[in-house]
């Protein structure tokens, strides 16, 4: 296993990161299994470990507990804070109220002292920036969070948020967790540029585009479908014509990784780690099965004529469809936020 620092920060993180997001009820149930799995990457050198209060209402962070008694402070653990945890109006978001009692929630489920790397999951329009900042920089200066990060964030709020933090004094985000993949390419246009001229470490999600590059997604299976549908119905509907573009790339992909000697998994998973902004790319296995075929990309390196040919099929900068960028700004979902009232 190789390992890379962590943006700015003196913070040595694997190559692949070890994503929990399938641990527990979204995926594997059996907890002594799932706790196998993660033993079996910490053996392999992964030190990364990212998880979620909202994955499987934190059963999750659970059974990240479990598997890392006796091995806490070899690790390297990050969880995020923004989803629902319940009906409550208050159990979401960005807000200092919120931050602060899931924190303390997060620290209970995980069974530890301080968190690594703690990540708002996505943007919270609804709340002001420097409040964010300044609950996180409370956490940081009570020594319960180590370091702060950011999720699915455009260009611009990524600029905003390192600009109120030197301004008003605040910690800033040392990383952010973008959607990156063959097939969703989008963040390439600003946002991975915008982490590199601030110095912010990249730990994509979902390099294998929620399993489209996993090898199972080719034309003229008679399986086409995920057990993640039930979630995100818009990524997997094959009635949207950007799923049947992606199901068409999905395939050459998977010819050009046969003429190259390689699995598409270690094709896909080689490309995100050949970018210059990215630190370590989140695999997020559900069996022991899908760990094995994943652990290996970490010694993947890919020629230009390979890259040049992964352009040809899905030119950069590249989403096939906003289903697949995690989250659609305010501009994009509210109709009401594009249109002038009509005149009486």
């Amino acid at each position: 296993m190789h390992y890379r620092r962590l943006g700015r920060t003196g913070l040595q993180v694997s190559e692949l990161c070890l994503g929990a997001m399938m641990f527990g009820a979204w995926g594997n149930t059996d907890h002594d299994d799932s706790v196998r799995i993660i033993h079996t990457a910490l053996d392999a050198g992964i030190n990364f470990i990212d998880t979620a209060d909202v994955y499987s209402a934190g059963e999750s962070e659970e059974i990240v507990a479990k598997a890392i008694v006796g091995r806490r402070d070899e690790l390297v653990i990050a969880t995020k804070v923004f989803s629902p945890m319940s009906k409550n109006p208050n159990h979401w978001g960005a807000s200092r109220r919120w931050i602060i009692q899931e924190c303390e929630n997060s620290l209970r489920r995980l069974g530890t002292d301080y968190i690594d790397l703690y990540q708002i999951h996505r943007p919270d329009p609804l709340t002001d920036i420097d409040e964010t900042l300044g609950a996180l920089s409370d956490l940081v200066h009570q020594g319960k969070v180590r370091y702060l990060g950011s999720s699915t964030f455009q260009a611009s709020e990524i600029v905003e948020a390192q600009w109120v933090a030197e301004r008003r004094g605040r910690e800033r985000f040392v990383c952010e967790q973008p959607p990156y993949s063959i097939l969703v390419r989008g963040v390439e246009a600003d946002v991975l540029a915008t982490c590199q001229r601030y110095g912010m470490g990249v730990i994509p999600w979902s390099p294998l585009a929620g399993g489209w590059l996993s090898g199972r997604w080719r034309k003229g299976s008679d399986d086409l479908t995920s057990a993640r549908a039930a979630r995100m119905p818009a990524r997997y509907d094959l009635a949207d014509p950007g799923n049947q573009l992606k199901l068409d790339a999905a395939e050459e992909l998977a010819v050009l990784a046969e003429e190259v000697g390689i699995s598409l998994i270690h094709l896909a998973l080689g490309f995100t780690l050949h970018h210059p902004a990215v630190t370590s790319t989140i695999i997020g296995p559900r069996t022991a099965e899908h760990l094995e075929s994943q652990l290996g990309a970490a010694d993947v390196r890919l020629s230009d004529e390979v890259m040049d040919r992964i352009d040809g099929i899905v030119p950069p900068g590249t989403n096939f469809s906003w289903a697949d960028a995690g989250y659609t700004p305010p501009g994009i979902a509210d109709a009401r936020r594009r249109r002038r009232p009509a005149r009486r």
